[in-house]
């Protein structure tokens, strides 16, 4: 079996509108990818962000007549938005499924964590392994500010520590942190879709246990932790900076990531007020801040 693409550049604002009359042409899905591979990093729940600059993925039944669409298209509405730069081209039929699952192995973080897809087999049993499927919302270890954090927790002694995870998220730190000994985790997020995401990792990876607590800012009272991990952005580690800073207790560590190498610097200079900062850790464009909190003079 095979399909056709009518793939084309689109710069203009009406992305959902474009899409609503390609399925009226007979499309059978329509995808849209970044033409300048420009980021948009965690926008707040019930956001859908689109790059201002996009292409356009178009896929119709190989029966198509592509004579009667260019007629159509060149008489839209849309037309002038990509005007002839438009081409099409045959699909193939694969295994899609197969095809994407090759593409994710299990992969090592530290010494000891291990993120194994479902579908994989663990390298090491007696590891820390964390069963997450790469394509989950959140997070699954393959970004490099995850990864950080990861390496990180792996190199601490967790053992009977509180940690509070910060914007859970897919909840992978904190199910990192479970397994390697916490004693008990929080863990927040402002969106109620990282909560089930969270809940859903926590039966992957058959995690029932008193020793977390889960829920929205305000539903769960944070307490002082031993270490607060926080893998969201920039802005919001700045806004927060105060009350990130008093939920952890004196002599305790703080692991911020989410931000960039070029953001590191300032943040770094803000916590130091209340924590002894280490080097910025780096890992492609990605930066981690951690410390320990000072003692109260």
């Amino acid at each position: 079996m095979a399909w056709i693409q009518l793939k084309f550049d689109y710069k203009h604002s009406d992305a959902d509108t474009l899409s609503d009359h390609l399925m009226e042409l007979g499309a059978l899905a329509v995808t849209f990818l970044d033409a300048e591979d420009k980021p948009i990093l965690e926008p707040l729940p019930g956001e859908t962000p689109l790059w201002e600059h996009l292409i356009v993925l178009a896929l119709f039944d190989a029966e198509t007549d592509t004579a009667m669409m260019d007629n159509l298209l060149k008489h839209s509405d849309f037309y002038q938005h990509f005007g002839d730069s438009y081409e099409w081209e045959i699909i193939r039929d694969q295994d899609w499924e197969r095809s994407w699952m090759d593409n994710f192995k299990p992969m090592q973080f530290g010494k000891r964590v291990w993120i194994v897809p479902s579908w994989c087999d663990t390298p090491e049993p007696d590891a820390v392994n964390i069963k997450l499927d790469p394509g989950l919302a959140f997070g699954t270890g393959t970004h490099p500010t995850t990864s950080l954090c990861l390496q990180w927790l792996d190199g601490a002694d967790l053992d009977g520590k509180t940690v509070i995870d910060y914007g859970c998220g897919s909840g992978i730190l904190a199910i990192a942190a479970l397994l390697l000994g916490a004693e008990k985790v929080y863990a927040v997020d402002i969106d109620p879709q990282a909560i089930e995401a969270t809940k859903q990792n926590l039966e992957r990876n058959n995690i029932h246990s008193e020793r977390l607590v889960l829920g929205l800012p305000d539903q769960v009272e944070l307490p002082q932790a031993d270490i607060l991990v926080a893998n969201i952005l920039a802005e919001p580690l700045r806004q927060l900076a105060e009350s990130i800073a008093n939920s952890v207790q004196s002599g305790g560590n703080l692991v911020l990531s989410g931000l960039l190498e070029s953001q590191a610097e300032e943040l770094k200079q803000l916590y130091s007020q209340w924590f002894a900062m280490d080097p910025v850790a780096l890992e492609e464009d990605w930066a981690r801040l951690s410390g320990q909190k000072l003692s109260a003079s």
